[in-house]
This record gives structure tokens, sequence and C-alpha cells, in this order.
């Protein structure tokens, strides 16, 4: 037989507490039979495969053993050891100033540290401990390391008995597995814990109109071009917070917007409306290295933005839940509507697929006032 039809995968597991590595096969009877010649090889019921435990020695001789005669996929093994490149400022000082009650038990230390190391974005180290601050307090009495599949799949039962949503529950496992796979470094500690299906929801837009009357009724300059550059350049709101007084090119009419989201930088449109308005903004306030500074100095924050666009929803009589990211849905669905390329547009909100920015045809309404309703 090939050596490409024959196949072992390399799985991490926790058996009585102790890393181990799993070795799943075709059942190739070579395959099998190698196996059976390593060293103190053990066979496990619960995960239904042989497996040796995990140290240097061990994994080595797996590699030798197999060199040849079949494929060895490490893939789910080994650790993605890929950091983020975000340049924003990560702050965990309110974890460690937080006051809490002697019974309450807070994120491991490592934990944190990761989450440092890797600079994750401020919103996903707070998602990330509390969602995993509260799994862990659900265990409170139980080591972290003998957690296994069904403890999980009971807590995020609970979750959804509480009428949790499908997003909730993805950032429940999410930090989970980051404190096991990443923290812990046992990638794919817990392949089988299922996950729920993804709802697909349409993005909610405002009018041309509803926007001009949220910006018309906004008389703060400052707040007047943080919502106007937040529509007119299809921002996320840290994308907003991000922008320095060089990132914006009157001369070409452009924003430049450095490592968004995925890390990936991208221009973007500057209105020319916009930019009269900054430069009254800038003569005025003076802000000293970022567009948009808190009194104190340094950046804005995301909830003043949101505090800001919903008094002036408010005001304008805009009735929806309006928050920071419809008006990046807004300017989508408004270029469509204008018959923008989805590709122009695919490139202007750095959307890494087409297949992303495609949910916007769903809700333009150009694609609708063609089609004679039978009505009519």
């Amino acid at each position: 037989m090939n050596t490409f039809n024959r196949s072992i995968t390399l799985k991490h597991l926790l058996i009585e507490g102790q890393k181990a590595v799993g070795l799943k096969s075709n059942q190739d009877k070579v395959v099998v039979a190698l196996i059976e010649t390593l060293p103190n090889i053990k066979h496990s019921a619960e995960f239904g495969m042989p497996y040796l435990m995990n140290n240097t020695p061990n994994i080595s001789l797996i590699f030798k053993t197999f060199k040849g005669v079949a494929w060895v996929n490490g893939n789910s093994f080994y650790p993605r050891r890929v950091l983020n490149q975000n340049n924003e400022d990560i702050n965990v000082e309110w974890f460690r100033k937080r006051k809490v009650s002697e019974t309450y038990k807070t994120c491991p230390e490592e934990f944190l540290l990761k989450l440092e190391i890797k600079r994750y974005s401020n919103n996903t180290v707070r998602t990330y401990i509390q969602h995993f601050e509260k799994f862990i307090n659900a265990h409170n009495e139980t080591d972290l390391m003998r957690i296994d599949e069904n403890d999980i799949r009971l807590y995020l039962q609970g979750l959804v008995q509480k009428g949790r949503s499908n997003s909730y529950l993805n950032q429940t496992i999410n930090s989970i597995k980051f404190y096991y796979e990443v923290v812990k470094e046992m990638p794919n500690r817990f392949y089988s814990v299922e996950r729920p299906r993804r709802e697909e929801k349409l993005p909610v837009v405002l009018s041309k109109q509803e926007v001009r009357d949220i910006i018309d009724a906004t008389p703060n300059i400052k707040h007047k071009c943080i919502l106007s550059v937040l529509y007119s350049g299809g921002l996320r709101i840290s994308e907003l917070l991000n922008l320095k007084l060089r990132d914006i090119d009157s001369k070409r009419m452009i924003i430049t917007v450095n490592q968004g989201k995925g890390n990936r930088d991208r221009l973007t449109l500057l209105s020319e409306k916009v930019l009269i308005e900054l430069r009254q903004y800038f003569i005025k306030e003076k802000p000293q290295e970022y567009l948009f500074e808190s009194p104190d100095g340094g950046k804005y924050s995301n909830t003043s933005v949101q505090r800001i666009l919903k008094k002036a929803a408010a005001t304008a009589g805009v009735h929806k839940h309006v928050h920071p990211h419809m008006l990046r849905h807004s300017f989508a669905t408004h270029l469509l509507e204008a018959g923008t390329d989805l590709r122009y547009i695919q490139s202007l909100l750095g959307h890494k697929s087409t297949k992303t920015t495609e949910i916007y045809t769903h809700v333009a309404t150009n694609t609708f006032t063609a089609i004679k309703n039978p009505l009519d």
C-alpha cells in the first residue's frame, strides 16, 4: 500500500489528570501492528484509541516509527504559534484592581498573561475573562484539569435553558478552549464539544435621511465629526478610536486604517464635507496624537461614542436601537444601493471574503425596486 494511504493522527488527551498522546489510525494492519510495538502503549476505552504519555521522547519515537510507512498528522496536536500583531494597547488593570469576594474564583494569572502576550483586543480580553470566570465559578470545587467534555456540555445546556443566544454560547466555548488549548497548550483538547448552529441574521441599517438627521442633531463639533467619520468611512468603533492625525490624508482624500480586524491595513473614503468639519474641530480642540482624544488625553472611549450616538438618535427622533456598528452597516448598504461594485465595498470594509460583504445584498433596497410586486 502507498505510504500516503496509511495515516495516523495525533490527539491531545487528558487521562487521569496526565497529558497523553492519542494515536488515531485508519485501522490499516501495518499501522496497527507498529502501534503495538511502541513501548508502554496503552488503550483508552473512553477515547477509543491507544495512547502514550505526552513527553518529548515518546513524540519523537512516534515520528521515527512511522517514517516512510505512514503519514503522521499532527495538525490538531501542535498549537499555531501566531501572535496577534494588533498595536492596540491592552489594558488589564481593571482585572487586577477589581474587588471580589473571597469565594469568587478569578481567572488564573497564566490566562491573563497569554491574552496579553497574544495582544488580543480589549473587547476580546473582557469577553474571555467574563465568560471563563462564570464557567470556573460554576465548577468552583473542581480541579480545572479534571473537567471533561460532559462537564462542559452540562454547563452549555444550562445556558441554553436560561435562553442565552448562540453567540453567547460560542463566546463561552471560545473562552474555555482558549484556556485548555492555548494557555495549557493542549490543542483540540475538547474537539468533540459541539457548537450551536450559526445564526444568520440580517444587518439592521438606517436610511440616508436617518443618518443625516442623527449627525445634524449633534451640535458639538467633536461629536459631529466622530459620527460622521464613523459612517462615511465605514469604520468599526475600535478602528475609529485608534485613528491618529497622520491617518487623515486630505490630499488623496483617504483615511488609513492601520491594523484593523484580522491585523489588516486598508484605505477607506474621506468625505469632503467631513474634511471641512474635521478642520473646524482641529482648530477648536487641537488633538495631539489621536484624531479623537479624551479630555485627559489619550484615546476616546468606546462608551462615550455609544453615548453620543444614542443621545443624537433620540434627539433626531430615530427610534431604532442604534449602535455604532449600525453606521458601518448603513455605509455599506448605501454604497451598494448607489451602484458601487461589491468588490470595492469589500475593500473599503476590510472584509477578507466577498461572502461577508454579500450579506448587504439582502438589505439593499435597489434589489427590490426592480421587482414588480404581484399585487401591483
